[in-house]
Order: C-alpha cells, then sequence, then structure tokens
C-alpha cells in the first residue's frame, strides 16, 4: 500500500529533511514514486483524492495472515494491512454488522474520534488489538491519520520524495528509491495525525518521541524512537 501527501496536507517531518541533507541521495519525485509503484504491482489500485493526495493499493505478494483491505466511506478514504484479534468485540462497540472488516471497523473509529471531540486519539488506536498499519485519508477535513501496531508485525515506512511529498509504505525498497536517505521507519506503536501535528505513542502518549539520525551504512535516514518505558495496555 502507498500513500503520497503534497505539503498542504503534511509538512514534510523535520527529522527526515534533515536526514536527506546530511546524507544526500538521488530521488524521484511523487508522480515518479506511484508510477513505479504500480508497473511493480500489476493488479494494483491507484487513485487521486483532489490535487494533493494519491493513494495505490495491490493484493501482490501479500501475506495471508496479514491481508490487505482498501475502502471509501463519506470521504474518509483508509488503506488497512494486518488483522485486528478482538474484531467481534469492536463491531458490536461501533454498532457494525458481523460482515464489517477490518478496514471498515478503522473508518469507524476514526469518525468516532473526529465526531465525539475531545475524545483521545490514543484511547482509538489503543483499542485495536493486532497486527496492523493503516492509512486514513478524510477529504472532508484534510485530515490525514496513520498508526502502527504495538510490535510493529506489520512493516510501515515514511520519507520525502524530491518534490516534497510525504509518502507512506508498506516497501521500505519501494520508497527509498524516491525518498533516498529522507528515509526512516514508522514507528510501532505510534500514529501521526495532522490535526495533533506529532506523532504519539499512544500506549504512553505523554511520553517524547525522538529522531536519533542513522549510521551511514544503514537504509534510513533517521530512527524514531520512544523515550521512556512503554506502558502496554492490559488484555481486551
Amino acid at each position: 500500500m502507498l500513500g503520497v501527501f503534497s505539503s498542504s496536507i503534511i509538512s514534510p517531518p523535520e527529522e527526515l529533511v534533515a536526514a536527506g541533507c546530511r546524507t544526500p541521495s538521488p530521488k524521484t519525485t511523487s508522480d515518479a514514486l506511484v508510477q513505479r509503484f504500480t508497473r511493480a504491482n500489476g493488479s494494483a489500485l491507484s487513485m487521486a483524492v483532489g490535487e494533493d493526495v494519491r493513494l495505490a493499493f495491490s493484493h501482490q505478494n501479500e501475506s495471508p495472515l496479514r491481508p490487505r483491505s482498501f475502502a471509501v466511506k463519506d470521504e474518509i478514504f483508509c488503506l488497512f494491512e494486518g488483522v485486528l484479534h478482538n474484531l467481534g468485540s469492536l463491531r458490536q462497540q461501533y454498532g457494525l454488522a458481523k460482515s464489517a472488516n477490518e478496514v471498515l471497523l478503522v473508518i469507524e473509529a476514526y469518525k468516532a474520534l473526529r465526531d465525539r471531540a475531545p475524545y483521545p486519539a490514543n484511547h482509538v488506536v489503543g483499542h485495536l488489538d493486532g497486527d496492523f498499519a493503516f492509512i486514513v485519508f478524510d477529504k472532508s477535513t484534510s485530515t490525514l491519520f496513520v498508526a502502527s501496531d504495538q510490535q510493529g508485525k506489520v512493516p510501515l515506512y515514511w520519507g520525502i520524495t524530491a518534490d516534497g511529498h510525504v509518502a507512506f509504505a508498506n516497501d521500505a525498497d519501494l520508497l527509498k528509491g524516491s525518498c533516498g536517505k529522507s528515509l526512516a521507519s514508522f514507528p510501532q506503536g505510534c500514529f501521526f495525525s495532522t490535526a495533533v501535528g506529532e506523532i504519539i505513542c499512544y500506549e504512553n502518549p505523554k511520553s517524547k518521541i525522538t529522531a536519533l539520525p542513522a549510521e551511514e551504512e544503514e537504509i534510513w535516514g533517521a530512527t524514531f524512537r520512544v523515550e521512556g518505558p512503554v506502558v502496554v495496555a492490559p488484555t481486551r
């Protein structure tokens, strides 16, 4: 899965900008990145949401244990990879039919967060028990919401393209070709929302998240880490 967003949606993370400046490397534009994704995935679905967002999705080479899915509802677009172990109880919590899958559940969870303010975002994501990564874009508010599971079982990466777009993908090699060293693994157990403007550890939201410059030989330009002990939520 791939999500590419212009600077009008999300400001390029300073840590990734600095990483690219320290070790300049070849980059490509956001358009070239999307084209590369579609060429590499014969069954890929690619779409533009206005002029500032591109989303792409494919089932190619997906794990049967962590399938990918895509849905749109009420102008909310969601790319999801993985599985939620407590999907049944979450369906009841959000009043969804038994046929609702993970991607529809995440859309409903995001709507609850948006419409029931001040509902804490970390509570919404913290209630998701499973292996997952997802990208949500709300066209009606131009809000981006991205999250990864606590153990990082489903990989997620983000970087900056040559034309300053921020890209999220589950394939590090895909982003490396377009983002150079302005690339990092998205920190596990965390979420990023443009409504909040920062990365937050959802099990310990008061913990500070820092980005350390990576070694020259590493694929990334920076490594994001949660400072202090991470509080693990009890089994739900």
